[in-house]
């Protein structure tokens, strides 16, 4: 720990002072980054999938048995052996200006999302058409069958619904309003990028009446007003959680847990169910990481358990290695092709399959977030690797909010372009293939990055025709193994984030989002 931050810490006290008056309506907010876009469509960054959660709502939703379930949807039914989809809308939906949500706010939006998400591509590849039987009915005709269609719109990173107005344009053109019908409506006029986020109420919100679990049932607000403070600096952040000026702190960081977990108006828990997975993303249309060999010399290198300590600490109880393509612990994960990550790393190895691979100092452009410290921490190994394995690295440090940016040009170096960025992904996203994006591997469809390998492809195609558990089993075994080899990206390791949260703030729902419905001062 440094200095500045030790005597900051040790000055506020174990045992900070009593808790500063907060209005029992308001929340104070501290979220992991900086919201810098409002469209979860154009980006998959957590901040604004976090964001959307709030705003938005979502036609279905993963429950704790990780099934879909109706959300806006009053039900569904199938029909003609399984190719003819219904979708019937909850009565009384309304977005945050007043309007009815039509069937058709749910085509375009579908539309839209499917258009950037890995797997409303395939599922557009299985479908006739979608259209809007009246007001309330969607209906989707599949060419082929597509069973998991509620599972793919359902997932982690969902099929948010926005008006139609909204859906309608392009989906590589960002949206710059948010207008949802969630259970709380975002204040545009007091958003300042770099500083705060406001939401209000939305006090025409009707919630589901089953209990909230999970992202699913009911979305109680109890706050009238939401206040995200960006502050970058964790002293700064623990500080204001132990006088009370903020009420949550969505990411702790590990080396100021253990005394946060000391003062008696301060609660750290994981509430998070699925943990992190910090991940590598390589460019694989820019040299050099375009070559597959490449990629699999630094695999020759790279240390999960050197990232999880500097990520998580030493405590190994709180993160897990080595691990594949999926959730370790979960039906999907396997030692398929994990021979490369056992063994002693080395560097003396990975330089010679460098040189092998035929690279020629071809710049490599390392994008590092700074103002993450799980993101900053990981980062700050891989630059390292990168350096004493002698490639030519431009190595810029950077907020999160300009990764989230830049990641999504396909510029070469030299234009503005980008070779590598860390990102952490959720445990939930790596359960299987129909949840976990960055795996898909179809070249410009693809998430950032666009990697193109026809094994991984056709290995999830294969799995979704699957007809049983144990053939789905055996094929993920067949889709990592082909992942080792390819690399779409580099797995570095799964981790546990606890929350941090002031005693009064209860209600907090487990999922795989710091979902604020539920939460309520006591």
């Amino acid at each position: 720990m440094h200095a500045t931050r030790r005597n900051l810490m040790l000055g506020a006290g174990a045992l900070a002072a009593p808790s500063a008056a907060q209005p029992a309506r308001l929340l104070r907010f501290v979220p992991h980054a900086n919201l810098t876009s409002l469209d979860p469509v154009w980006t998959t960054a957590w901040i604004t999938r976090n964001h959307s959660y709030l705003v938005y709502d979502t036609l279905y939703s993963i429950g704790e048995d990780l099934q879909p379930q109706p959300q806006m949807a009053a039900g569904h039914s199938w029909d003609n052996d399984g190719l003819v989809l219904t979708v019937t809308l909850r009565d009384g939906l309304r977005f945050h200006d007043n309007e009815p949500v039509r069937a058709q706010d749910v085509v375009a939006s579908f539309n839209r999302w499917a258009r950037r998400d890995s797997f409303g591509q395939l599922a557009v590849a299985a479908l006739g058409e979608v259209r809007a039987l009246d007001d309330r009915r969607v209906q989707w005709r599949f060419t082929r069958r597509f069973p998991l269609i509620l599972d793919a719109m359902a997932k982690i990173a969902p099929m948010f619904v926005m008006p139609e107005r909204h859906a309608n344009i392009d989906a590589f053109t960002q949206i710059t309003e948010a207008v949802g019908s969630g259970p709380f409506r975002f204040v545009r006029n007091e958003w300042v990028p770099g500083s705060r986020s406001v939401y209000e109420r939305n006090v025409a919100y009707q919630p589901r009446p089953e209990p909230a679990q999970m992202l699913a049932g009911g979305k109680v607000a109890h706050f009238d007003r939401i206040e995200w403070r960006i502050m970058p600096d964790p002293a700064t952040v623990a500080a204001a959680l132990q006088s009370g000026e903020i009420d949550w702190w969505e990411n702790p960081t590990f080396d100021l847990i253990p005394l946060l977990a000391r003062n008696r108006q301060v609660q750290v828990q994981q509430v998070e169910v699925f943990g992190s997975v910090s991940t590598l993303r390589p460019n694989h249309l820019q040299p050099p990481f375009n070559n597959p060999a490449f990629r699999r010399a630094i695999l020759l290198a790279l240390s999960q358990s050197d990232v999880m300590t500097a990520v998580a600490g030493t405590d190994s109880t709180r993160w897990q290695v080595p691990m594949g393509f999926f959730t370790p612990g979960t039906p999907m994960a396997s030692d398929a092709g994990m021979e490369p990550l056992a063994g002693p790393r080395s560097i003396d190895a990975a330089r010679r399959a460098i040189e092998a691979s035929g690279y020629r100092g071809e710049r490599l452009v390392f994008l590092h977030a700074t103002d993450i410290p799980t993101l900053d921490s990981a980062c700050h190994v891989v630059a390292d690797l990168f350096r004493r394995l002698g490639v030519n690295l431009d190595h810029v440090s950077t907020d999160w909010g300009t990764v989230v940016q830049r990641r999504a040009r396909r510029d070469p170096a030299e234009a503005g372009g980008w070779s590598a960025f860390v990102t952490n992904i959720s445990g939930a996203d790596g359960l299987m293939p129909a949840t976990h994006s960055l795996l898909r591997a179809n070249g410009t469809g693809a998430w950032f990055g666009w990697p193109e390998s026809p094994r991984i492809e056709q290995g999830i195609q294969s799995w979704f025709d699957a007809p049983d558990a144990t053939a789905r089993a055996a094929l993920g075994r067949e889709i990592q193994a082909a992942a080792f080899q390819d690399l779409p990206y580099f797995p570095m390791g799964t981790f546990r984030q606890p929350y941090a949260f002031r005693r009064d703030i209860t209600g907090l729902v487990r999922s795989g989002v710091p979902v604020l419905w539920g939460a309520r001062r006591s």
